[in-house]
């Protein structure tokens, strides 16, 4: 179990890259249908094929480098489900019992993540959608480090957390809202809407809109390369900015307080560095005006900041239970 685990973790990680790699790439909708492309198992290579292909969707003309950017993702993602698959049915032969909820949980997931990979397509790149399909990806990924996390044996220095729940889970419900909107920010192309820094379009407060983030959207035959007008995506890509202070102040508290308490210093440096490397990206994004390397980083990147404060709820989590057992059940421990 714990080497399909392992498995799983480090495919679900080539999936999250390439998921971005194909977004940031416009090959979200390389191949108009799911899960073939352009009817074919593979990208059509062949000038028959290929000739078929221009006849079965005459309305989305073959690129075929973009079509081969959307089947390796699915391919990917098509391999991680046979072994999340693997892993929930190793789990009813497994010794210990607590493989099988997150085992049986995570297929739930990765299921949900293959309808929202259709919906995707299907739905034209609606950006609800998409942005779902990315949260899905990343809630995917820490389950599988928590699940790393937690079949390791016990802590060898016992932590001193006291005081630290509720910046952690301020911390996190921040970052998990700044991934959204960077999402959404994906999703509705408005990556490049402000190129200025620190401001953006000079009177972004006059151009703010609401409407950006109705989760429906404009109605339209597709949503690729965005349907919103210029004021709303300037609004989505300022609250992704606005956020990413809030976020960034949040966690960079939490990594201070981490830092003080024994058997935490390394995740709260950890924290820190991980932290300053996105703000770095984010601003280089803007600079750089979104180049492919450095866009793929910053979404890989968000993932890395997600999973460090996975492993920080683990090791405080782990160390409240222990706690919890040693009052309940060894009264006299502490003397």
């Amino acid at each position: 179990m714990r080497k399909l685990c392992l498995f799983a973790f480090a495919l679900t990680l080539v999936v999250v890259v390439l998921g971005a790699y194909t977004r940031l790439t416009d090959a979200g909708l390389g191949c108009p249908d799911w899960p073939g492309c352009y009817g074919f198992h593979t990208v059509p290579k062949s000038e028959q094929a290929q000739r078929l292909a221009a006849e079965r969707f005459p309305d989305s003309p073959l690129e075929p480098v973009k079509a081969r950017n959307e089947m390796v993702h699915r391919y990917a993602a098509g391999l991680l489900g046979v072994t999340i698959l693997l892993m929930a049915l190793w789990s009813l032969k497994a010794v210990h019992r607590a493989y099988r909820l997150p085992a049986w949980l995570l297929l739930a997931l990765v299921t949900g993540q293959a309808t929202l990979g259709m919906l995707t397509v299907t739905l034209n790149l609606l950006p609800f959608v998409v942005m779902g399909h990315l949260l899905g990806g990343f809630t995917i990924l820490a389950l599988l480090f928590l699940a790393i996390c937690q079949g390791r044996r016990a802590m060898p220095e016992p932590p001193r957390v006291a005081g630290l729940g509720g910046w952690y889970l301020a911390g996190l419900g921040a970052l998990v809202l700044q991934i959204a909107l960077g999402g959404w920010t994906a999703a509705n192309y408005a990556a490049l809407s402000c190129l200025e820094l620190p401001v953006c379009q000079g009177d972004w407060v006059g151009q703010w809109q609401w409407s950006a983030f109705h989760p429906h959207g404009v109605p339209a035959e597709t949503y690729q390369y965005g349907v919103l007008s210029q004021e709303e995506r300037v609004t989505i890509h300022a609250a992704h900015r606005l956020w990413a202070l809030v976020t960034a102040l949040l966690l960079l508290a939490l990594a201070w307080r981490l830092w003080q308490r024994r058997g935490m210093k390394g995740w709260g440096a950890g924290l820190a560095l991980g932290v300053a490397g996105q703000l770095a990206l984010g601003v280089a994004n803007v600079v750089l005006h979104l180049p492919l390397a450095v866009a793929v980083a910053h979404n890989a990147g968000a993932a890395a900041l997600l999973l460090i404060l996975t492993g920080t709820g683990e090791r405080l989590w782990r160390y409240r239970e222990e706690t919890w057992h040693e009052a309940h059940y060894c009264p006299d421990a502490g003397n």
